[in-house]
């Protein structure tokens, strides 16, 4: 055997239709063996609360190790795992294939499906997941919708943080009347000189993006047509990231049969399929073909998604950005979301911002804290706020004057966490946009 893994990190296949795989007692035993192992290596300790909250437990046991930390405190370990990915992709020196076969992330999902199906996770989380549902309820009542969930309206944010356990400081997405597809029925005129002439897209709507920030797809299809790619909005429903998160992953199934089958026929007709926000492509590349790993329709869609920012990074390097970009003053910081780094594509977002004449680009890899619905509920929007700690440092270090990310969440936890009583938290920005703006969209 190896110390550590000079391989590429490998991942099984999600064995969730096994009866075996929601089994307490089987996995308690594994939570053992990897809590057993990560406790004689740390090198993880500083990536999320996970780690400290695991090691504490087995500093303050009366032994001193993990045999006299009582299961019942497990929990907190896996209660405060993000589902980041970075301790599997850059960290964890024993993932597959090294023979200790450890994938502290996917142990993590195991335990929260084993407490989903038994009924316990919390009725707000729940709710909260249902990201296309709550956002298609709120459309026709929009502006209500918003101003019960400001900040600003501080009597109504402490009931709701005392019936649904929602952070009453935390800055809540807001709602829009008119989503991405009612705002884009008229195509846009494709420049016919554009290095992309002839190529056609299909843009993934993605929850956010349809119902609280169209904006990201407006800017999307505008910068697609200025460089002569035909593209249109699809939104044929939720990836299920929101379901995964706490481990409901029946229904991740189901979005990812409904979804993928209905991007087969839009593929074979031509269209590339684009995600513009990080976990969608996740998603849609890697977690769908671990847990439905004979579908060939989720094969089929996984061999053929892009990110937004690679597809036009391979469109920069091939034929070339279609002219006209112009400088953006003050520089720009780009955060790294977790999901983008867990795709192994590299910095795609930056590498294209960079094709900006005379503008600073710098990057930001740590992660955000978000996490979801872990940035929202007050239960652990501490944890969220002490990881931002560590990307906020590099932004100050980086004095930009913009801030995007291609996780729409991550950018929003971050403008809050660095705002001021005379600086109120700008909108989240997608790379996306900022091409946009350079070039005078």
């Amino acid at each position: 055997m190896a110390e550590g893994s000079l391989g590429a990190p490998t991942r099984h296949n999600i064995d969730w239709q096994n009866p075996d795989y929601f089994n307490q007692d089987a996995i308690d035993t594994e939570l053992e063996r990897v809590f057993d192992i990560c406790h004689g290596c740390r090198r993880c300790f500083n990536l999320c609360e996970s780690f400290p909250i695991l090691f504490d437990l087995i500093d303050d046991a009366p032994t001193g190790e993990l045999d006299s930390v009582p299961k019942t405190q497990f929990t907190k370990v896996v209660d405060a795992c993000t589902l980041c990915d970075m301790c599997f992709m850059t960290k964890c020196p024993y993932v597959p294939p090294h023979e200790f076969d450890l994938d502290f992330p996917h142990l993590m999902l195991r335990a929260r499906a084993a407490a989903h199906k038994d009924g316990q996770t919390p009725l707000t989380v729940r709710q909260l997941a249902n990201t296309e549902r709550n956002g298609k309820l709120a459309r026709p009542v929009a502006g209500l919708a918003n101003a019960l969930a400001s900040r600003k309206d501080k009597i109504g944010r402490a009931v709701l943080e005392a019936t649904t356990g929602i952070d009453r400081d935390v800055e809540l997405p807001k709602y829009c009347s008119k989503t991405l597809t009612d705002r884009t029925t008229e195509p846009l005129s494709i420049n016919p000189d554009g290095p992309g002439f002839g190529r056609k897209v299909a843009l993934f709507a993605s929850c956010i993006g349809q119902y609280n920030l169209p904006e990201i797809g407006e800017a999307t299809l505008a910068v697609l047509a200025h460089n002569g790619i035909e593209a249109n909005v699809f939104n044929p429903g939720c990836c299920g990231m929101p379901y995964l998160e706490h481990g409901n992953i029946a229904k991740v199934a189901d979005q990812a049969t409904k979804v993928a089958a209905a991007f087969r026929t839009v593929i074979e007709d031509g269209y590339t399929p684009i995600a513009s926000t990080a976990s969608c492509g996740l998603m849609m590349k890697f977690e769908w073909p671990l847990i439905l790993p004979e579908n060939e329709d989720v094969r089929f869609l996984s061999a053929h998604i892009k990110d937004i920012n690679q597809y036009l990074v391979e469109l920069a390097s091939g034929p070339g950005l279609a002219d006209g970009l112009r400088p953006i003053e003050g520089g720009i910081s780009v955060h790294m979301a977790c999901h983008s780094r867990a795709q192994n594509m590299g910095p795609k977002a930056a590498e294209l911002l960079r094709n900006i004449p005379d503008t600073k680009v710098d990057v930001v890899e740590r992660c955000a804290g978000h996490g979801g619905t872990f940035g929202v509920m007050k239960a652990s929007r501490g944890f969220a706020k002490k990881t931002a700690r560590y990307p906020l440092r590099d932004l100050k270090k980086q004095d930009n004057a913009h801030l995007c990310s291609d996780c729409p969440l991550a950018c929003k936890h971050l403008n809050q966490e660095r705002e001021t009583p005379d600086q109120p938290a700008p909108p989240p920005l997608h790379p996306v946009q900022l091409l946009a703006k350079a070039y005078g969209f």
